[in-house]
């Protein structure tokens, strides 16, 4: 071999190191530059989700606070309703004492002292009048009777007989 072949040889050599170290530093570069680029989308994508994790975290507690909110306002509707059924209670209680001295003071309805034949709450006021027993014996006259008893005479259409059935002659008034 001669020395031209020799230094064309080497020449050679080094044309081909010098482009393998090129297409290695170029490979290097691209790979850097795509890793690059690929953590500037993953922390980009790390934002989005961090804001997705805020944005779900407001929900959950707009919604706890939704709850409690509810609760609140369900015990206030609950201590309303409970102040208006005292308070129901109590018009009802006045009603009823009303009704009862109004009963004393009419000459029309006949009561006994101590009881009543039904409890007030289940009779309308009229069927009370109407089936009150007789005051005897108090100042010696006849006996009163109901409105209707007073104006009507047994065995005519609208008296009634008492029923054996029924303690004080009283007849349920729904037969």
């Amino acid at each position: 071999m001669d020395s031209g072949q020799l230094i064309g040889i080497i020449i050679a050599v080094i044309v081909v190191i010098a482009i393998v170290v090129v297409g290695v530093m170029l490979s290097r570069k691209r790979k850097v530059e795509a890793d690059r680029n690929r953590a500037v989308e993953m922390r980009e994508q790390a934002k989005t989700d961090e804001i997705g994790a805020r944005e779900r975290e407001a929900k959950a507690a707009r919604a706890e606070a939704d709850a409690k909110q509810a609760q609140v306002q369900a015990e206030r509707l609950r201590e309303e309703a409970q102040s208006r059924q005292t308070e129901a209670e109590t018009v009802r209680a006045g009603a009823q004492e009303q009704l009862r001295k109004a009963d004393e003071l009419d000459p029309d309805v006949v009561t006994t002292e101590g009881s009543d034949a039904r409890s007030r709450d289940d009779v309308p006021r009229d069927d009370v009048a109407r089936d009150e027993a007789p005051r005897e014996g108090l100042t010696g006259e006849e006996p009163r009777r109901d409105r209707d008893a007073r104006n009507h005479v047994e065995g005519e259409p609208g008296t009634h007989k008492p029923d054996e059935n029924h303690p004080g002659g009283e007849r349920p008034r729904n037969l």
